[in-house]
């Protein structure tokens, strides 16, 4: 039996080229003989068979899975660029290569070389946000973009285009809202020593608050279901929009998967535009905010036990002495461990106050996902 394939623009059914998964990383072959290249797409001679494919592993296995039916599924990649002119045409052209049934948006933010006109001349749907900053982009690319399933990747050329059918696959099979692509070095030196410190440390913090379902937070390659997507409320402004979907899936606990792929070095002429330090601290305060809005009794618990804690270790010796004597002695010393104290309990029901708020908003923004899914 033969499954449909994709509909293409135009109408036209497209098979789509399949990955398998054994630690998240497999390379396509065609069950026929037909050759496929590093990018997952057909040569001339090959006659894929639209029913049945088989995934070669890293190890060597061949592996074999029906397909899945995606014919109502609309796809949509979305690129957010800035001075990206020596990388975006390659990544448009890999990635039309293995989706070739998707519509690609490039929003370019704010570019000051030809990267908007390079995406719209390799097919690209180029859009533009004045609005500078990752997060600003994403809000708009959420907002105006309407698919089945979102494809997100930076337009730097270091992701692989070819695991993008293998994260859609995972998505739809398992019926996920989010599969997140955790980056495997291709080479050595391909992130620097602070990005790679400053990510441990923040997925980390991040896990140890709202648990521990991600390896790679800062990752720019996921896919996304179109109910998370139209769920998400996207307040930040810069880079720290990827912790912001990362805590929006974990707060409420909708199915998530991760999935390893290679991470390859910038090409020349391409430059990060994350600052190890400026960036690592805004990502910081995100996570600070989003633990007082997803998290206030938990925080405001911590500052209850601190306060308490050198309350009584300046009020102990003060209150012994006044047993023993009937004086206060250090009567400065009494008035400050009274004061400790007071905030202690005050920011105890500040955090009781504000846990309630924050549930009331957790079932507001469950009811808002679970409605989110409705076609326009």
């Amino acid at each position: 039996m033969t499954a449909p394939g994709t509909p293409g623009i135009g109408g036209v059914a497209t098979p789509m080229p399949q990955l398998g998964r054994q630690r998240g990383i497999m390379t396509p072959v065609v069950a026929q003989g037909s050759a496929v290249n590093r990018h997952g797409s057909h040569d001339s001679e090959a006659v894929p068979d639209n029913s049945m494919m088989e995934y070669r592993s890293r190890s060597g296995k061949i592996l074999q899975r029906d397909r899945i039916d995606q014919a109502e599924k609309r796809l949509a990649v979305l690129v957010p660029c800035h001075n990206e002119a020596s990388t975006i045409a390659k990544v448009v052209q890999e990635f039309r290569s293995n989706l070739p049934t998707a519509l690609i948006y490039v929003y370019d933010n704010g570019s000051t070389d030809d990267t908007a006109q390079i995406a719209r001349d390799s097919g690209a749907i180029v859009r533009a946000d004045p609005l500078l900053g990752k997060g600003n982009v994403v809000r708009r690319m959420f907002a105006d973009v309407e698919a089945d399933i979102y494809v997100m990747v930076d337009g730097d050329g270091t992701y692989d285009a070819a695991a993008a059918p293998g994260l859609i696959e995972r998505l739809l099979g398992d019926g996920l809202d989010m599969v997140n692509c955790a980056r495997v070095p291709a080479v050595e030196g391909v992130y620097r020593p602070g990005h790679r410190l400053g990510n441990r440390l923040l997925t980390s913090l991040v896990a140890r608050v709202f648990g521990e379902r991600v390896k790679d937070m800062l990752s720019g390659y996921r896919v996304m279901s179109r109910r998370f997507v139209k769920s998400f409320p996207a307040l930040s402004t810069g880079f720290e929009i990827e912790t912001e979907i990362t805590v929006h899936a974990l707060e409420l606990r909708v199915p998530i998967a991760e999935v390893t792929a290679p991470y390859f070095v910038r090409p020349r002429g391409s430059a990060s535009k994350l600052r190890t330090i400026g960036d690592g601290m805004r990502i910081l305060r995100v996570i600070v905010h989003l633990i007082k809005e997803e998290r206030p009794l938990q925080l405001f618990s911590s500052i209850f036990a601190a306060l308490t804690t050198v309350s009584l270790a300046l009020g102990v010796p003060v209150v012994v002495q006044f047993f023993a004597t009937g004086l206060v002695g250090r009567l400065p010393t009494a008035l400050l461990a009274t004061g400790l104290m007071i905030l202690a309990f005050l920011s105890l029901f500040v955090g009781l106050v504000l846990d309630t708020v924050t549930r009331g908003r957790r079932e507001m923004k469950r009811l808002i996902y679970l409605t989110a899914d409705r076609r326009p």
